[in-house]
């Protein structure tokens, strides 16, 4: 057995919430400059047509993103609105990973066997439960990722100086700008990631093909990160581009969706594909291997404490 042994009592819905937060963070500190690298990509372009968009493009792939990125803005701007994201992944992962298991359990009336239709419910309920308490840190991590850090298209100082910033300009409606869409995505994701990721190891598992262990855990993680990307990419773009907008220059989501689609084409819909796969590639491996491993070490420090002398 690789890394920490799992324990014979099963991990408590408290250890998963805040194993999963942790796990998460952990993972945005990792990765987090593959996905600044990702939503400058998916913004480029946007108020151009795709022939204009390609001949101006200042960005271009992932590692040409990060170059180009350093060398005009400093190697910080890759870890811009970092504390807004750390923030989200507190408050989001804790909620749409943290309480998977436990809403499957709720819908599945307690039951050990769970279909792919109770997996699905659990991860769209959870998904949406999440954005709903974390949708302004996203839509400020958002606003900083796309934002230069030197030039005229400067908005933010800070993170406490973004929020305070948006609900002046643009109320309080504006740090929920996307909500709808991010709704969808995260729902979307969250089957894809959660569900995928449990398939893939109850199937490794019953096939005796690998252990509950570190390689099970990465080869769940990786695949997941594979499904959620093709899945996801388009409901992301599309909020991506609708939480970075002026404001007016969408009247909804919808209207965004379609814009991209008339004046970029439906290519735009995976712009920033490979980073996107990148990130929650590297992401999924990092955060549910750290996940797994947070929650035996939790559970067994609390086995010990609670052992009589």
């Amino acid at each position: 057995m690789v890394g920490f042994k799992a324990t014979d009592v099963p991990p408590t819905a408290a250890v998963k919430f805040l194993g999963a937060g942790t796990a998460a963070c952990i993972a945005d500190l990792i990765t987090f400059p593959l996905d600044t690298a990702k939503v400058r990509l998916q913004i480029q372009g946007e108020r151009h047509g795709p022939v204009r968009a390609a001949t101006s493009a200042q960005y271009r792939g992932v590692l040409g993103t990060i170059l180009t990125m350093v060398r005009t803005e400093g190697p910080r701007s890759l870890y811009s609105g970092l504390v807004a994201g750390l923030q989200r992944q507190m408050s989001f992962a804790s909620v749409r990973i943290g309480l998977y298991d436990s809403v499957k359990q709720f819908y599945t009336k307690g039951s050990e066997h769970a279909g792919i239709g109770s997996r699905l419910l659990a991860g769209s309920t959870t998904g949406a439960l999440a954005v709903a308490v974390a949708q302004p840190t996203d839509v400020v991590k958002v606003r900083f990722q796309a934002q230069a850090r030197a030039g005229r298209g400067r908005r933010y100082q800070s993170t406490v100086d973004a929020y305070k910033t948006i609900a002046r300009e643009e109320g309080f409606r504006g740090l929920w700008k996307g909500t709808s869409p991010n709704v969808a995505r995260n729902a979307i994701v969250n089957c894809a990631e959660l569900v995928t990721y449990d398939l893939i190891k109850d199937a490794l598992l019953k096939a005796n093909l690998m252990t509950d262990d570190l390689p099970c855990h990465f080869t769940s993680a990786f695949g997941a990160g594979f499904c959620t990307t093709v899945i996801a990419s388009p409901v992301d773009v599309v909020k991506t581009r609708y939480m970075n907008s002026a404001l007016g220059q969408y009247s909804s989501a919808g209207h965004c969706a379609l814009t991209m689609l008339q004046k970029e084409g439906p290519r735009a819909f995976y712009k920033g594909f490979m980073p996107s796969f990148l990130r929650l590639g590297s992401w999924n491996v990092v955060m549910f291997v750290t996940y797994e491993q947070l929650k035996r070490a939790l559970m067994a420090a609390c086995t010990s404490r609670e052992a009589p002398f």
